[in-house]
């Protein structure tokens, strides 16, 4: 790999991971246009650590509240412990539906679900989702302690459709969040956390893939770049979406994912498939 292609799917991936456009898309999609294959798993495993390393540096703060509260709980019953404790729980139990589930469905994952045409087709449903939440229905004014157990098993299973390629993961959980009458700013906070441990995980599961053969085939030098490209990138992502929210409207990624999705239909090879 060249260190210019490295530097491409640094950025892709750090900027695709956390906005709700699908990162396996758009890798997939850059894999096709470049003409590129990755060895395996492994290059995307390793990919997928600069991003969580990101959010988890990013959201540090929020990370120790939770935790600390969390723990805490146990010991002193305060009303921000209770709040955190049971946030602590909430990312728990979606995450606990979407890695049963998501076992369970990838099994039924076939070719035909990794080509482009596909991805084209769960983008432009992203998409739609998108106008759906921001035009037909009113944000939600619920905090994290007003959140219900409810509420982390419609985001569990919402997340779970990122197991199709092309589903965003950040986009499903934002918007069943927002759905479920989450305010903006809770449901994006909890989509960030909650992508944590299922990445993670899913890392972990997919760990046995990596061999010391990537280093040798992808080169040191390209690995190094893409690491710190996606980890920037990944940043530089997850606070542009926190203020693009702020002031912007959820319309501008459909829009997005609608001309993404009319590309690839046009210039993109409908008979290639990528292995995921």
């Amino acid at each position: 790999m060249s260190i210019l292609e490295a530097l491409i799917f640094g950025i892709v991936q750090g900027i695709s991971e956390y906005l709700p456009i699908s990162s396996t898309a758009h890798i997939v999609i850059t894999q096709l246009l470049l003409g590129y294959s990755f060895p395996g798993l492994a290059f995307e495993i390793y990919l997928h650590i600069a991003s969580i390393l990101a959010v988890i540096i990013y959201f540090r703060k929020d990370l120790v509240t939770v935790i600390t509260g969390f723990f805490s709980y146990f010991k002193t019953k305060s009303p921000e412990n209770k709040v955190q404790f049971y946030f602590g729980i909430y990312i728990i139990v979606a995450t606990f539906i979407t890695g049963v589930l998501g076992l369970i469905l990838e099994d039924f994952i076939g070719a035909t679900m990794k080509t482009p045409t596909f991805m084209a087709i769960t983008l432009s449903i992203t998409g739609i989702a998108l106008i759906a939440i921001e035009r037909f229905h009113k944000y939600g004014t619920r905090t994290e302690k007003e959140m219900t157990f409810v509420d982390s098993i419609l985001v569990g299973l919402g997340q779970t459709l990122a197991v199709l390629p092309g589903i965003s993961r950040s986009g499903s959980t934002l918007i069943v969040a927002l759905w479920a009458g989450l305010d903006k700013e809770t449901a994006v906070r909890y989509s960030f956390l909650l992508s944590i441990p299922i990445i993670l995980g899913s890392t972990v599961l997919a760990f046995g893939d990596v061999s010391s053969g990537m280093w040798a085939e992808i080169g040191t030098g390209a690995l190094v770049v893409s690491f710190i490209s996606t980890f920037i990138f990944s940043w530089l992502g997850i606070v542009w979406l926190i203020e693009f929210l702020k002031k912007s409207k959820l319309v501008y990624f459909a829009i997005y994912c609608f001309v993404v999705a009319i590309l690839v239909f046009l210039f993109v090879d409908p008979t290639s498939v990528i292995d995921l």
